[in-house]
């Protein structure tokens, strides 16, 4: 019988244990912090590639002013 159970059980992959974990009330804070991570993440990397295209195209002093855009 034991058998039987452990082989219709289904072990959680990866993405659902972290969702599982994550979509607790006690761990909301750490989910929002996530995002927060993830959001602040991307505008770095899009003002990267914005920099990278000035220095390229030989306007170096005009990052600055891009900056306080």
């Amino acid at each position: 019988m034991s058998e039987l159970v452990l082989a219709t059980v289904q072990p959680l992959s990866g993405w659902q244990q972290f969702v599982s974990i994550i979509s607790k009330p006690d761990n909301m804070p750490v989910a929002g912090a996530l995002l927060l991570v993830l959001f602040f993440t991307w505008v770095a990397l899009r003002q990267a590639r914005r920099h990278d295209r000035l220095i390229r195209e030989g306007r170096k002093k005009d990052i600055l002013s891009e900056m306080q855009k």
